[in-house]
């Protein structure tokens, strides 16, 4: 009310969404659009909790305009929740600018130029897969002289430093923790690893894409939709793990195929997902929306 706004922008069903629509309700009278985006774990984990599935499919009911980030999560949230109304898929975007800075002074360059940069960036929760990162990496460093990257914190940590030090590789990788930029990071790698049970779209895979480095992810949810299956990385079942590393060590050691792969993956990267291309989809939902054209 302070700030007269004419519509309010909720991320996730849950809580964002639902307060919104909350503050909807007592802005009766000032006709407050709510516009909603669901971004995945607010559908497929915590919105689809018994306690809360009543309250997620309200909110999405009742929001003036919904969007979802993939063609997998508006599959997902129909079917899930019996949603009969339009759901407007808008991809997440980047910044191309952003991935043409330099490389992250914090992390040298491999004193072997031959020696190949592998990195992992997550919330480290099981849905990611740690195991099979770590698999993967150790099939590949059997091969060729490669060090692993991992970015982030979060529960399954853990197996990481665990299987690290089974596997006698503490000389190869390296934990960084939570880092708020990771484009820097990126300009030193030289594939990334996604094998995920689940993604509603890959971002972070996005963002790979954008700075040049080819994605290998598993063939499941939304990120059929961002990597292109030979094209701009390689997608396998997941667990499939032996295909994965297969599949990075042809990359890693096929220098001509490598450049084709990381052209065609910051190409794809700038030419679908720049935001001076996905953000005027949302100014449009915005204008549809007040001008009460959505379609329900």
């Amino acid at each position: 009310e302070m700030k007269q706004l004419d519509v309010l922008h909720a991320h996730y069903a849950i809580p964002f969404g639902a307060a919104s629509l909350l503050a909807k309700q007592i802005l009766a009278p000032k006709d407050l659009k709510v516009v909603l985006t669901l971004h995945g774990t607010d559908i497929t984990l915590v919105g689809n909790n018994a306690s809360f599935r009543p309250v997620t499919r309200m909110t999405i009911e009742r929001a003036d305009g919904v969007s979802v980030v993939s063609r997998f999560l508006r599959e997902e949230t129909v079917r899930q929740f019996a949603i009969q109304r339009d759901l407007r898929v808008i991809y997440n975007f980047v910044d191309p600018e952003r991935h043409d800075t330099g490389p992250c002074p914090c992390i040298p360059p491999c004193a072997d130029r031959s020696q190949k940069t592998i990195i992992h960036i997550s919330n480290f929760r099981p849905v990611k897969r740690i195991r099979d990162v770590m698999q993967i990496f150790r099939n590949v460093s059997a091969s060729i002289s490669c060090r692993l990257l991992l970015v982030g914190d979060g529960p399954d940590l853990s197996i990481a430093r665990e299987m690290v030090e089974q596997s006698g590789l503490e000389d190869r990788v390296r934990f960084l923790g939570v880092v708020d930029h990771v484009a820097p990071l990126l300009a030193r790698a030289d594939l990334l690893l996604l094998p995920s049970a689940t993604e509603s779209f890959g971002l972070v895979a996005l963002e790979a894409m954008a700075s040049g480095v080819p994605v290998i992810a598993s063939q499941v949810g939304g990120l059929p939709e961002v990597v292109e299956h030979g094209k701009t990385g390689y997608l396998a079942p997941v667990g499939d793990v032996d295909t994965m590393a297969q599949h990075a060590l042809r990359l890693l050691t096929d220098p001509v195929h490598y450049d084709m792969v990381s052209t065609q993956a910051q190409r794809r990267a700038r030419a679908c997902f720049d935001f001076r291309q996905i953000v005027p989809q949302y100014v449009k939902l915005y204008e549809d929306v007040l001008t009460r054209r959505e379609d329900r």
